[in-house]
């Protein structure tokens, strides 16, 4: 009996250290999650890390990532904060899941170009960038980018009276990420009809001369309104175009007198 007491109590005794053993190598299994620095983002065109970019150009996005797991996905999210659209433009709300076979790995880097849409509102996005390991950690960095417009149109001045047979003031300042191709005035009547001497006033003019190709110009220009115009209101559209076929208009009125 003292024998078979003595067998079964060795068989407990390697039974609760195996366990033990294998609790602590359970414990040890735990690993951390992923850690993400050097988190940049700008333009893309020349790998930016000011946090700004342009419609219809690209965002640069690189960050460095210490995973003590194989990452299993790497995801991107851009949302706006508070825009309004206008009419001619769409919420962006960006979301992306990466998971190419270099990123699948223990400690990558990531760096991607995400493309910016035209027809979206400018102002601040929210960029958040999520890393998910093999054993289901995942850690999140996050940040804000302010998306432009390639032409911006700014302190303008345009008299809101002309009397006919004399000129008008227009002036405002251009910003053209790519250079300004032309800035056309388009001038028309709003259900005048010409009476006795007079002629319909629909005007389109082109100007180039001193703006063509320049980033950062000053538009300022007198415009002539023929004396046979007929008195009224007429709706005054400015269009600038930059040098890739991208346009920004600015819209007002002005009242011609006899």
């Amino acid at each position: 009996m003292k024998t078979n007491f003595k067998f079964l109590a060795i068989l407990a005794f390697f039974a609760t250290f195996l366990n033990s053993c294998s609790s602590d190598d359970d414990a040890g299994s735990t690993l951390a999650a992923p850690v993400i620095s050097n988190f940049e983002y700008g333009e893309g065109s020349d790998h930016s890390t000011e946090q700004f970019a342009y419609k219809t150009s690209d965002i640069h996005l690189e960050a460095d990532i210490f995973a003590e797991a194989t990452v299993s996905s790497i995801a991107v999210s851009i949302h706006a904060h508070d825009l309004t659209p206008a009419a001619d433009e769409v919420e962006w709300h960006f979301e992306q899941v990466f998971t190419d076979s270099n990123y699948l790995v223990m400690n990558p880097t990531f760096h991607e170009h995400i493309s910016v849409p035209n027809n979206i509102p400018a102002g601040e996005y929210h960029v958040e960038l999520t890393v998910t390991d093999t054993q289901g950690n995942s850690t999140e960095v996050e940040g804000h980018i302010l998306i432009l417009d390639v032409i911006t149109i700014s302190e303008v001045s345009v008299d809101s009276t002309v009397v006919r047979g004399s000129n008008f003031h227009a002036e405002f300042f251009i910003n053209a990420l790519n250079g300004v191709h032309t800035i056309t005035l388009d001038i028309h009547a709003h259900g005048i009809t010409p009476g006795a001497g007079e002629t319909e006033y629909d005007q389109e003019l082109v100007f180039e001369e001193g703006y063509h190709e320049l980033n950062e110009v000053e538009f300022h220009e007198h415009i002539t309104v023929p004396a046979d115009a007929p008195a009224g209101e007429y709706h005054i559209t400015f269009t600038v175009e930059d040098e890739n076929g991208n346009t920004e208009e600015f819209e007002t009125h002005i009242d011609i007198t006899a």
